[in-house]
């Protein structure tokens, strides 16, 4: 209980700071910005399986599932690529948003930051009871594979017209119906007051969007790091320090999402190994080396593939 509460505090406190110091006053975040960050957390976020080596080395942590320490960290490391490759996908979606509700850039990480505390609960919370069923009850691993090939399935013949569109989606419409929105965003308010009514404004409705959205991709992500443990604690802490890089990430390739198009073939690679993974486990057992090398290379390979087709065309 003393990790969880020291690693939950750590991760307030790096929020308070985010929020009240680093960007305490609205601004437009740069490539540079947005690399710099990135850069470091990606490394904290690797640099973090030696803590979990000494964690699970000294026994200062549950073992539910009795996981040598080299273990304990390359599970964290798969969880992490996996959690990692599935949010380019929601690196997508946000970017739709955000264009479709014309959020100014400078107010962009201010919905993120509230997006990121809300997605922190909802995982959590998704977390708790996925580990819980499949501690329970056995059997849901083979839906849970089932549903990560038929995600992989949709991906693959998805057409491009059927791309999400904000104000068209469900959210939107029963949101309008609760609160009225106003379409003019207000400094970096979520409300404003309009001859005495009370608005949401853009900046808002973007927030809950998001938030919803992120529920939707922990559907497929939250399965397919449960087929890799059932760890509370590897879970939980490679989902976090997905969703914590997801914003710097965000501002780092919103501008280059294009050219990463093949990217999306990685994400149904690794959705399909690991439902297959599910699904066969009796069968075959995968070592966690090739479930690591496996997704690493589809991560890989999709970038390297992106960028060979963009310098070709």
């Amino acid at each position: 209980m003393t990790v969880w509460i020291i690693f939950l505090s750590a991760i307030v406190l790096f929020l308070a700071l985010d929020l009240g110091i680093f960007n305490k006053t609205p601004h437009i975040i740069g490539a540079k910005e947005a690399s710099k960050w990135t850069a470091v957390f990606v490394t904290l976020s690797f640099l973090f399986s030696g803590v979990i080596y000494w964690l699970y080395n000294n026994n200062y942590i549950k073992n539910p599932d009795g996981l040598k320490p080299i273990t304990a960290s390359i599970k964290y490391l798969t969880g992490y690529l996996i959690e990692l490759s599935l949010s380019i996908d929601n690196i997508f979606v946000i970017a739709i948003i955000f264009s479709s509700f014309k959020i100014p850039k400078k107010l962009q990480h201010r919905v993120l930051f509230w997006g990121i505390i809300g997605a922190i609960v909802f995982r959590g919370l998704m977390i708790y009871f996925g580990v819980l069923i499949i501690n329970k009850f056995a059997w849901t691993t083979y839906l849970f594979g089932i549903f990560l090939i038929f995600t992989a399935l949709k991906m693959l013949f998805t057409k491009e017209e059927d791309e999400f569109k904000p104000k068209n989606s469900f959210i939107y419409k029963l949101l309008g119906k609760i609160i009225p929105i106003t379409h003019q965003a207000d400094k970096e308010h979520f409300f404003v007051k309009i001859d005495g009514k009370t608005f949401a404004t853009p900046l808002f409705v973007a927030l809950i969007v998001i938030e919803v959205m992120d529920v939707v991709f922990a559907l497929d992500s939250v399965p397919a790091i449960l087929a890799i443990t059932s760890d509370p604690f590897l879970v939980f802490s490679s989902n976090i320090f997905a969703i914590l890089g997801l914003r710097s990430m965000y501002f780092f390739l919103a501008h280059m999402l294009e050219k990463f198009s093949y990217l999306e073939y990685s994400l149904i690679a690794i959705l399909s190994f690991v439902g297959l993974k599910m699904l066969l486990k009796e069968l075959i057992e995968v070592p966690e080396w090739a479930s690591l090398g496996f997704i690493a290379l589809s991560l890989i390979t999709g970038v390297v593939v992106s960028l060979k087709k963009n310098k070709d065309d």
